[in-house]
Parts: C-alpha cells; structure tokens; sequence
C-alpha cells in the first residue's frame, strides 16, 4: 500500500503526522503550565499536594510524547534532526535540563529526608513550566525566522554563530510565540486543575487565573499570527529547488490550501470557547475542548510551514541551505517502512484516552490527600 505512493506524497503524509504529535506535545505540556501555579492557585500544603498529585499522573504523557516526536522527525526527516538538534544543541540541551530535573522533582519531593526539601523540587517543576515552555516557544519560532547554518555539498551542517541555537533569543519576533505558549498552557493547566481536582478553593482560583492569563495571551497569540500572516516567507521551486521570499506566504497557504485554514480557524475558536465557558460559565470539562483546539492551531501552523512549496526551516546564513520536506527526508524505502508502523497510532491514541479514562474517572478530593497509606508525590 505505502510502497506505492511517491516520495513526495510520503514526505507530506509524515509531514501531517509530526504535526498532529507536535500539537499533542504542546497540549500535554499543560502540565508545564499546573507546575507554574503551584503556589498561586494553593493556600495551604494539603492544597499544593492535591496540584502536584493531579500533574503526577500525568506528566509522563509529556515525555513519552516528546520521545514520540523526536524519534518521528529523527526517522522521517533525519537531516533536520540533524542540524537543529545537533546544530543548535545548546537550546536543546537547556530543554532536556529542565525535563530532567521535573523528573527528579515528581520522584524526591515527598521523599523522606530528601536532600534539599519539597520547596527546592518545587522550585524545579517552575523552571520547567517557566523555562522548558520558553526555550520551545522560541525553538518553534525558528520554523519562521530561520535559523544560523549552512550545509556543504555532503549536507554536514555547520553551525555559523557559537550560541548554537541561543543566538534565536535575539530576535525579538522570536519572544511573541514562547510568551503565548508560556500564558497559554497556565491556562490550559488551570482547566485540568478544575477537571480533575474536585475542591472548590482551587477551582475558583483557577477561574480567576485564567481570566488574568487570557488578557497577556491573546496580545502575544494575536501579534505572532499576524506577523507570521503578513511576514515575508520562504518558498522553493518544485522543479528547481531554488529558494526565493514570497510576501505573505503563509497566508497565501491558508488561502490556496483552505482545509489547513479551516483546521486553524477551528482551533482558535475551539480555545477561545473553552475559556469562555470555563472562566465565565464556571463549566468544569473544558479541558477537552480547548485541548483539541491546542492541538489544532498547532498542528495547522506546522502544516502551513512545511506543506505547499514552503520553507520549514529557513537557513539566515544562505537560504538557498534551507531544508524543506523534500531534500530533508528519508529514502522512500524508509518513508514507507515507517509507515506501516505509523498504523498503530490510532490504537497508542485510544490505549492513552482510557487510561486517561480511568485515571480520571474519581477526582482528587482533600480526602484523599490526607488519608495515610496513598502514594504521594
């Protein structure tokens, strides 16, 4: 079945699939977000259990997810991989610190007689939610401004500035995307908080925090689709590969490709609803709701920058060194390999959703924070 497609059409079906995992990847980090209001959304220690407990369960998802997507582009587009991971490996490894240490801080925290005490480990979960969201935020941006390499005639990469990868955090268009995130996945955090933890303190806390949140998200959302909408955009020739700037590219995809418009056009409004009814109607399952809607301005952003003859990743040194789906993937033996395995994410998706399912299905009550005998993180 792959084996009969063209390369091409291999190379967008991956395409679509590393985009619906970086839009789950995003949404997950909800968790990044709860870490975040550890302290604004608690006014005792039994309360900030209840958060940290609520996170525990699921911030394995994050990892997993991100392992998922990595693997994805490592296999399907090996000389990205390449040259932003091993390129601008300083970012990356900035990133992989502050996983590290969440990891280390859902394990100790409740340790008896851990080293540095719950308040260190909880300082840690912050730089994880604050930082790790950031540093993403601004890697993700790279897809639009560029990025500082080159490629010789054997497609090495060499890295034309020593930040590798910092250098993005002087660009100022590169702080509007890591602000929204960071704004963004407090909020989508909070909506989880008010599903799952059923303790009305928290709950109207929540509430609160995702009104004050969404007046510094949608300034940061809103200026970052426009100057993505109306940038200038890096486009090649399908015959050619010549690379050339095109005014307002992206938004011409938007236009010439309008089922990815469509799916971004439905996201936002799915967010904007969520919030609405969560923050005002004082609904307590929008979380599902504006995690799809996540998943969706995603996943469209991605698609819109990788599909229709566009640039995804823009070399600032020469952007004929660009890298597009076509020249940075696979064989189509491998394309088609993978795809096969790639059949198994509908069933990996549904195996998550009931767990989720049972995870869920009993809320987290002060009850059970404060009985003896529960695992507590």
């Amino acid at each position: 079945m792959f084996e009969n497609l063209s390369l091409h059409e291999l190379q967008i079906y991956w395409w679509i699939i590393i985009s619906l995992l970086g839009g789950l990847f995003v949404f997950i980090m909800f968790v990044q977000g709860g870490q975040t209001l550890l302290n604004e959304l608690s006014s005792n220690e039994t309360e900030k259990t209840m958060l940290v407990n609520s996170l525990g369960r699921k911030w394995e998802l994050g990892f997993t997810t991100l392992v998922l997507f990595g693997g994805a582009l490592f296999a399907a587009f090996p000389l990205f991989y390449s040259t932003s991971f091993g390129g601008a490996y300083w970012v990356w490894l900035a990133i992989l610190f502050t996983f590290i240490i969440q990891a280390v801080s859902y394990e100790y925290r409740k340790k008896e007689s851990n080293l540095f005490g719950s308040a260190v480990y909880e300082k840690f979960l912050a730089i994880n939610g604050y930082l790790g969201t950031f540093l993403l935020g601004a890697a993700i941006s790279t897809f639009f401004s560029g990025a500082d390499f080159r490629l010789d005639d054997n497609n090495f990469v060499y890295w034309t500035v020593p930040t590798r990868g910092l250098e993005a955090l002087l660009v100022p268009q590169n702080y509007l995307l890591p602000f929204a995130m960071v704004f963004l996945v407090r909020i989508v955090g909070g909506m989880y908080f008010i599903n799952n933890i059923d303790h009305e303190p928290i709950r109207a806390r929540a509430r609160r925090m995702i009104k004050h949140n969404t007046m510094y998200f949608l300034p940061f959302f809103l200026t970052f689709a426009a100057w993505v909408l109306f940038k200038d955009g890096y486009s090649y020739d399908p015959v050619t590969k010549f690379v050339s700037l095109v005014p307002m590219k992206h938004l011409f995809t938007f236009i010439e490709l309008p089922w990815i418009g469509g799916i971004f056009a439905m996201g936002v409004v799915m967010v904007l609803v969520a919030i609405y009814n969560s923050a005002f109607r004082a609904k307590n399952c929008c979380i599902f709701t504006v995690g799809i809607g996540t998943v969706l301005v995603v996943m469209a952003l991605l698609l819109n920058v990788g599909l229709n003859g566009t640039v995804y990743y823009p070399s600032v040194y020469n952007i004929q060194h660009s890298l597009t789906i076509e020249n940075s993937s696979g064989s189509h033996y491998t394309l088609a390999a993978m795809s096969y395995a790639s059949l198994m994410v509908p069933f990996v998706l549904a195996y998550i959703s009931y767990v989720w399912y049972l995870m869920d299905r009993v809320k987290i009550t002060e009850d059970e924070i404060t009985s003896s005998g529960e695992h507590h993180y």
